[in-house]
């Protein structure tokens, strides 16, 4: 017993000691440092967004790639005159269901979840989750030019939504949601490229135009192998287009992807402008929606109509168009059959999905980027490898229409195969992304999660200064500033004055440096830090900003046009909602 005794004394002993409590007092903290961000829960939660999205694309991989299109695209083909009224049937019942079974019909696919990551918290309305997806069926399997990205990040970020008011009880918090919808599109463009990396970045570029989602990698990440993963299950694991002949390049095929991204970039920022330009069009146009779909439906089928008739064979801009891009590179094609078939590719776009079509236009852009890029390898550059260039102008269209650079280039890797292509592809989306500037087909994107620091220069303090504002008078006592002032309001500070003057400021917390018996004696402007930073109204915020966040730590800034008098104040607070209200107004929406 004594034994006994003793084995448990020495433990508790050892455990008691000063240097083992505070040792074990910083490890803890450290812990906690190290896994502040719960980051763990997401090893539970985005494998199971993975699973269900990757699920989901393999149904309506199935359904639309293996059940309806290739049959049409046959039938189109051996029967042109059928293109037109097929088109307008199948984009009648698309405009149908959307008119009758969604609250908006304009709002679907990729923009709907921009939209709802900006100004909704991540949160999607999952009652017209079906009809969505089965309107993104009759869109691209009766063959508007699009494919399946659309319904795929749709389907993939509501079901992150719908899985984060399922499972919040696993200590999710409210901007998890967000989180989670990017993480859901992520896994749904990971599965219908066969493209994880590809998926993660596009989603985490896809809200903004310079800028990351960078909350959101991790679970991005975990949630696009695994839809990868659960899509390769029941569909090959190959690059969906391993079309790449070559593995070398020169100088100057480097000298020639820089040319042919500004070419690129100059045809994707016309191509841009006109698209929203349309959009805002038809969204304000007071026709029932399947009405302006049947004439998206028949503009769509003449454009592809009218390619069959001047060039026979199998290749047309309609559909999916996953056999296009074989075609335009093992296949010979006139670089002049090739550019029509890029501008027509454009025009179906613009008629399938400007009238409110639902889905999106990845597929449709790169493929122009293929056709330009082969016909300019061929006429310009003669180059002996033309998939060297249709490889650049992929990448360069992609970078030009959605403002997602290194998704175009990861992109070119992952579902072509051509990984040597990295650098030519880098350069091509480089330049077209510049030369097209802020253009994007995308109406809800934003420049950036937020006014950039450096920006704050450009803003001067009297566009955000607090103009109203509660001040005390220099001569009030201690005791009726807090019964009259503090007692009312909930501010940490005041600005104090005397005759007007601007004195300096009092800090609520100074009252408990005041013994209560000397409150009745003892003025505002006794106690009051007279030695508070004054900035003219033209000051600019970063410089207003550094103030704020000086050592002294202040916490207002009186502003002053004169000495005799207060112009108004400035705290972190208003710096904060003049960065959140200049981020949320970047880039106009169609």
């Amino acid at each position: 017993m004594e034994l006994r005794k003793t084995r448990i004394k020495i433990p508790l002993r050892v455990l008691n000691h000063p240097l083992v409590r505070k040792y074990s007092s910083l490890v803890h903290k450290d812990l906690t440092a190290t896994y502040s961000r719960a980051l763990h829960k997401w090893l539970l939660i985005a494998p199971i967004m993975g699973v269900l999205t990757g699920l989901l694309i393999a149904l309506l991989a199935e359904i639309i790639l293996k059940r309806m299109w290739p049959p049409i695209l046959h039938f189109y083909l051996r029967h042109p005159l059928v293109i037109v009224p097929s088109l307008v049937g199948g984009f009648i019942i698309a405009g149908l269901i959307m008119q009758f079974t969604t609250p908006d019909p304009d709002q679907h696919s990729t923009e709907e979840i921009i939209q709802s990551y900006h100004e909704h918290q991540g949160d999607i309305n999952m009652r017209p989750f079906v009809p969505k997806l089965l309107a993104a069926v009759a869109t691209v399997g009766f063959g508007g030019s699009a494919a399946l990205e659309g319904p795929s990040i749709y389907g993939g970020g509501a079901i992150g939504s719908f899985l984060w008011a399922k499972l919040r009880r696993l200590g999710l918090e409210p901007r998890d949601r967000r989180i989670m919808l990017i993480s859901g599109a992520a896994a749904g463009m990971s599965a219908v490229f066969r493209a994880p990396l590809t998926g993660v970045i596009f989603a985490l570029e896809m809200p903004y135009k310079d800028d990351l989602a960078h909350e959101a990698l991790l679970p991005s990440l975990i949630a696009s192998v695994t839809s990868f993963a659960t899509m390769a299950v029941f569909l090959s694991a190959q690059p969906l287009f391993n079309f790449v002949t070559g593995t070398s390049y020169s100088g100057k095929d480097l000298l020639w992807s820089a040319l042919l991204g500004v070419i690129i970039g100059l045809v994707a920022m016309t191509f841009d402008i006109t698209f929203r330009r349309f959009r805002t069009f038809f969204v304000s146009l007071a026709f029932p929606h399947w009405i302006k779909m049947a004439i998206g439906g028949a503009l769509t089928g003449v454009c592809g109509l009218l390619f069959i008739s001047i060039f026979h064979g199998p290749l047309i801009p309609l559909g999916p168009n996953y056999e296009a891009v074989p075609q335009i590179l093992q296949q010979s094609h006139s670089s002049f059959e090739l550019v029509v078939f890029g501008i027509l590719k454009l025009g179906a776009t613009l008629f399938s999905l400007g009238v409110g079509g639902v889905s999106a236009m990845f597929v449709p852009l790169f493929l122009v980027g293929s056709s330009f890029g082969t016909a300019f390898a061929q006429s310009i550059a003669h180059s002996p490898a033309p998939d060297l260039f249709a490889a650049v102008g992929m990448a360069a269209f992609i970078a030009g229409g959605y403002k997602t650079p290194l998704t175009a280039v990861v992109f070119v890797a992952e579902a072509t195969g051509g990984h040597s292509y990295i650098i030519p592809a880098l350069i091509g989306a480089a330049v077209a992304y510049a030369v097209s500037g802020e253009a994007s087909v995308s109406g809800d994107q934003r420049l950036h999660e937020g006014v950039k620091i450096a920006e704050l220069s450009r803003i001067a303090v009297k566009e955000v200064m607090r103009k109203r504002f509660i001040s005390v008078d220099a001569a009030t006592n201690v005791r009726e500033f807090a019964e009259r002032i503090t007692a009312h309001h909930s501010h940490s500070a005041y600005p104090v004055q005397l005759n007007e003057l601007p004195v300096g400021i009092i800090n609520v917390s100074s009252l408990a440096k005041v013994p209560a018996d000397k409150w009745e004696k003892m003025t505002v402007g006794e106690l009051a830090d007279r030695d508070v930073p004054h900035v003219p109204p033209e000051c600019d915020l970063e410089e207003a900003l550094r103030l704020l966040l000086a050592e002294r730590g202040n916490h207002m800034l009186l502003v002053v046009s004169t000495p005799e008098k207060l112009d108004g104040i400035l705290t972190k607070s208003d710096v904060l909602s003049a960065m959140q209200t200049r981020g949320s107004n970047d880039g106009p929406k169609p």
